[in-house]
C-alpha cells in the first residue's frame, strides 16, 4: 500500500511469455512466432588428460566440424551444483552392511574423504548441448506474414510447422552427430520428455522435478502442452 492509500499492484511476468514456448512435440520445441528448435545432448572430452598430439587432433577435427557447417548452431553449456547426499547415504549404508573390518574401514575413510572434499569444494555437473534452430521464415510466406495480419499466434497450424521443421532439422542433426563422432563425442537428440525436463530445471531451479510430464500437469508454464495442439 502506498502512503497515499493507493494499492500497489505487483508486476507478474510468466515464464511462458519470457521464453515464448507454445508447444513441445515430435522432440522439437516450438516458439510463439512459429520458430522451432531441436536440441542434441553431447558427451564431454577430458581435454586436459589427453596427450599433446591427441589435443591437436581434437582441435583440428573440431575446426573442421565448424568449417563444414552451412547452417547456424547454438552451443549451450549448463552448469549445476551436484547434490551427492544420496551417494554419501549409499556409502554409509554399505559401510554398515559390510562384514569385513578391512573393507568397512576403507569405505568409512572414503566416505569421509568425499564428504570433506564436497565441503571444501563445489561439485559441479556440466552438461553440453547443441541447439539446431529453425526460423519461421523457412515456413514460407503465409497471409499473416505477407499482409501484416495479427502479430500474435502461429503463422501456420502446428502440424505443418512440425512437419517442415523436422524435414529441415533432421538432416542437420544427422550431420552434427556424424561429425561429432569423429571428435570422439557421442551425441543424441533430446526427446520431448527430456526437453520438458531441461526447460523445467532451467526455469524452475527451486522446484522439485515432476516424475512425469503430461499435457495437464507438471508442465513448465500454465498453457504449455506436450503435443496437445494442432
Amino acid at each position: 500500500m502506498k502512503p497515499n492509500g493507493q494499492q500497489i499492484i505487483p508486476i507478474r511476468s510468466s515464464t511462458q511469455r519470457f521464453i515464448e514456448i507454445v508447444d513441445i512435440d515430435h522432440d522439437i520445441a516450438m516458439f510463439a512466432d512459429g520458430a522451432c528448435a531441436m536440441v542434441v545432448a553431447t558427451t564431454a572430452v577430458n581435454f586436459g588428460l589427453l596427450s599433446e598430439k591427441e589435443q591437436e587432433a581434437i582441435i583440428y577435427a573440431y575446426a573442421g566440424l565448424l568449417n563444414s557447417l552451412s547452417f547456424p548452431i547454438q552451443i549451450l553449456i549448463r552448469t549445476q551444483h551436484k547434490d551427492i547426499s544420496s551417494y554419501l547415504k549409499l556409502l554409509e549404508d554399505q559401510e554398515i552392511k559390510q562384514q569385513s573390518p578391512k573393507l568397512k574401514k576403507s569405505i568409512h575413510d572414503y566416505r569421509l574423504f568425499v564428504a570433506a572434499t564436497v565441503k571444501d569444494n563445489d561439485v559441479l555437473d556440466k552438461k553440453f548441448y547443441i541447439v539446431l534452430p529453425f526460423s519461421y521464415l523457412e515456413l514460407g510466406s503465409s497471409a499473416q506474414v505477407l499482409f501484416g495480419g495479427k502479430k500474435r499466434g502461429l503463422p501456420y497450424p502446428k502440424t505443418y510447422i512440425y512437419e517442415r521443421a523436422l524435414m529441415l532439422l533432421a538432416p542437420k542433426r544427422d550431420h552434427i552427430i556424424r561429425l561429432l563422432s569423429r571428435v570422439g563425442v557421442k551425441a543424441t537428440q533430446l526427446t520431448s520428455e527430456q526437453l520438458m525436463k531441461l526447460f523445467f530445471a532451467t526455469y524452475n531451479p527451486t522446484q522439485q522435478m515432476p516424475e512425469q510430464f503430461s499435457t495437464t500437469d507438471a508442465v513448465l508454464m500454465p498453457n504449455l502442452t506436450l503435443g496437445g495442439g494442432k
